[in-house]
C-alpha cells in the first residue's frame, strides 16, 4: 500500500510556474515507477511526466519542454516542475505511482489531487 499526498497547487497567471510535489508513504521500496496525470472537466486524465524508472522520463507532447519531473533517491517524493503555464494546462494534477505488485499497465496508486489553475 502507498499513500501519496500532492501539493503545490493554486492559481497563476499565464506564464506563470508552479511546483507541484507529492509525497509518498507507505511500501516505498515496492515503488517501480512515479508520475504526475492531470484531468481537466469533461476530458480524459493524461499523463503529463512520468518516471517508469529510474533514469527515464517521459513527458506528454503538451509539455513542449515547459514541465520537468524529478524524484528522490529513496522515492519519496516526486516533483513536477511546471513553467510558462498556459490556460490549457488547468486541471486537477494527480499522483501516481506503480509498484512492484501494480505491474506496468496497473493504474496503481493515486493522490487526492491538486487544483491548478492557469487564469489571468
Amino acid at each position: 500500500q502507498v499513500q501519496l499526498v500532492e501539493s503545490g497547487g493554486g492559481l497563476v497567471q499565464p506564464g506563470g510556474s508552479l511546483r507541484l510535489s507529492c509525497a509518498a508513504s507507505g511500501s516505498i521500496s515496492s515503488i517501480t515507477s512515479m508520475g504526475w496525470y492531470r484531468q481537466a472537466p469533461g476530458k480524459q486524465r493524461e499523463m503529463v511526466a512520468a518516471i517508469p524508472y529510474e533514469g527515464r522520463t517521459n513527458y506528454g507532447d503538451f509539455v513542449k519542454g515547459r514541465f520537468t519531473i524529478s524524484r528522490d533517491n529513496a522515492k519519496t517524493s516526486v516533483t513536477l516542475q511546471m513553467t510558462n503555464l498556459k490556460p490549457e494546462d488547468s486541471a486537477v494534477y494527480y499522483c501516481n505511482v506503480r509498484t512492484q505488485v501494480t505491474g506496468s499497465r496497473g493504474p496503481g496508486y493515486w493522490g487526492q489531487g491538486t487544483q491548478v489553475i492557469v487564469s489571468s
